[in-house]
C-alpha cells in the first residue's frame, strides 16, 4: 500500500503545480496517488473512467465515489455499475438528503430550476453531498479539462488548493490530471483502451449530468451547451467546481 509521504500542509502548491503543468496524466496520477493516503476519485462521466482506467494501474485500492442526484438516466445508472464491475470497485454512491429534496420539491416543484436557476437543485442534489464526502479526505482527483468551457474552466491548474471545499481543520488539494487534455484525446484513450463509457454519448449527448438538465448537442456545438441550456454559459458550474467561478472573477 503507498504510504503518504508528506502532510498537505507542507505542500507548496503553487510550485507542484509549476512543475507538473506539462505532465502527462499519469505522472500526475502517479504523484497524487503517491503523495496521498486518503484521497479519492470523483466520478460521473467519460473523463472520470480514464482516470479510473489509469490509476488502477497505479494502485489497486482507489477509493472512487459518484453521487445519485436521484434524477439520473437509465444509461447513466448502467454505466456505473459497469464501470463497477471492470474495475472491480467499491464504489461508494453518495444521496441527497432526503428531507432537504422534500423540502425542495414541496416548496417548488418538480421542475423549480427552470424558473429560478440551476444552483439551488444542484447545491442540494449534488454539492451537499460532495461537501460532505470531501470532508473525509485530504485530496480529491477530478476529470476537469479546460477546454470544457472558456468561461469557468480554462484556466484551471493540475494541482491547486481547493479553497472551495477546504476547512480550517482541512487544507484540501485538488488534482485535475486531464487539464490540458482535449475531448478527442480523452476519446482517443477509451477506444485504444476500450474503456467502458455512457451509451448516451452514441446519441449525441456529451457532457451529462441530470436527465431534465441535459440535452443532446448538435455538430459544431460546444459540449458544454447541452447542460442548463436554459442558462448563459458562465452559469455552468453545479458547484463541484465553484473554486473555478472563484478564480473567473
Amino acid at each position: 500500500m503507498v504510504q503518504t509521504q508528506v502532510r498537505q500542509e507542507a505542500l507548496d502548491i503553487d510550485a507542484l503545480q509549476e512543475k507538473y503543468a506539462e505532465k502527462s496524466p499519469m505522472q500526475i496520477l502517479e504523484f497524487a496517488l503517491g503523495q496521498f493516503e486518503n484521497i479519492a476519485i470523483s466520478f460521473s462521466g467519460a473523463e472520470d473512467v480514464v482516470l479510473i482506467d489509469m490509476a488502477a494501474q497505479i494502485r489497486d485500492d482507489l477509493k472512487v465515489f459518484t453521487i445519485d442526484t436521484g434524477r439520473l438516466h437509465k444509461e447513466t445508472y448502467k454505466f456505473l455499475d459497469k464501470v463497477r464491475d471492470k474495475y472491480d470497485l467499491e464504489l461508494e454512491v453518495l444521496f441527497p438528503d432526503t428531507q432537504k429534496v422534500e423540502a425542495l420539491v414541496r416548496e417548488k416543484g418538480m421542475f423549480s430550476f427552470y424558473k429560478d436557476g440551476h444552483k439551488e437543485c444542484c447545491a442540494i442534489r449534488k454539492v451537499d453531498s460532495l461537501r460532505r464526502k470531501l470532508a473525509n479526505v485530504d485530496a480529491w482527483i477530478t476529470g476537469q479539462r479546460k477546454d470544457q468551457s472558456p468561461d469557468t474552466r480554462a484556466s484551471i491548474p493540475v494541482i491547486q488548493l481547493d479553497t472551495a471545499f477546504s476547512t480550517e481543520e482541512n487544507s484540501l488539494v485538488k488534482f485535475n490530471p486531464l487539464a490540458n487534455w482535449s475531448s478527442a484525446q480523452v476519446w482517443k484513450y477509451i477506444r485504444f483502451n476500450k474503456v467502458p463509457y455512457n451509451q448516451l454519448h452514441q446519441k449525441g449527448f456529451v457532457s451529462i449530468g441530470c436527465e431534465p438538465c441535459t440535452i443532446a448537442v448538435l455538430p459544431g456545438q460546444h459540449e458544454r451547451e447541452g447542460r442548463w441550456w436554459w442558462e448563459n454559459s458562465a452559469d455552468k458550474e453545479c458547484g463541484f467546481h465553484s473554486i473555478n467561478s472563484e478564480d473567473a472573477d
